[in-house]
């Protein structure tokens, strides 16, 4: 099974506003496993960043000015994700700024969904989490995620940290906290044993004295008298 963590960075909240994708980051996971064949790419959106986004993400205008633009990077960028199981936090956000890109230029691509099955994490952390934050943040506190490298947030290392939090949520193997100065993308494999029944030790069986079962014998029928039913005799 191959999969793709994908996060995106913008220059604002809402593409129908004319906002961009300035940031496209991707990690792909094959049979839960980092496989270090990354998608990172820069993107120049012909228009600056909310003062807001610029806070969130720090990559200025100028930064951009050389990078290339989405349309000459479009055939890669869906050659690399097509046919993969992608994950994403928060997924409606991302989507709905790739297929305006996609729109944007007229793409024989279609939309993104055309090509790929999209999980969203955010849904699969509220459901394991009700009525708790479920950040990106929150969640590698809760599961004991290193993240103090990020002091902005960045599509690639995003998606990286989003591979821990994933493979932790669903269990078995976890990634190690990934080098952000070098990016660099290392894994642990959290080896699991399973022992045959003849490998375990027996389990020790502790049996009722007789002062336990006069305290239940006395609670049982407490219970019958105050419900009128003897159910345990």
């Amino acid at each position: 099974m191959r999969q793709i963590i994908l996060d995106t960075e913008t220059t604002g909240l809402d593409p129908s506003d004319g906002h961009r994708i300035i940031e496209i980051g991707c990690v792909e996971m094959v049979k839960r496993r980092v496989t270090n064949n990354d998608y990172h790419q820069y993107l120049q959106p012909d228009r600056a960043s909310d003062e807001d986004a610029e806070k969130v993400h720090g990559i200025t205008s100028e930064f951009l000015a050389d990078k290339p633009r989405f349309k000459e990077t479009v055939n890669q960028f869906m050659s690399y994700i097509k046919g993969a199981e992608l994950i994403i936090h928060n997924a409606p956000f991302d989507v709905g700024f790739i297929n305006s890109e996609l729109s944007r230029i007229n793409s024989s691509w279609g939309k993104l969904e055309d090509h790929c099955t999209i999980i969203d994490s955010l849904v699969m952390a509220r459901q394991s989490y009700p009525g708790q934050r479920n950040s990106l943040d929150a969640l590698c506190k809760r599961l004991g995620i290193g993240n103090t490298h990020r002091e902005l947030h960045g599509a690639l290392l995003d998606s990286q940290i989003l591979a821990e939090v994933y493979l932790a949520m669903t269990g078995g193997q976890r990634a190690l906290i990934f080098n952000a100065k070098e990016a660099q993308n290392t894994v642990e494999i959290e080896a699991i044993q399973r022992l045959s029944p003849r490998q375990r030790t027996p389990l020790k069986i502790i049996y009722a004295n007789d002062a336990d079962l006069a305290k239940h014998n006395t609670k049982v029928a407490e219970i019958a008298e105050s419900s009128g039913v003897q159910l345990w005799n």
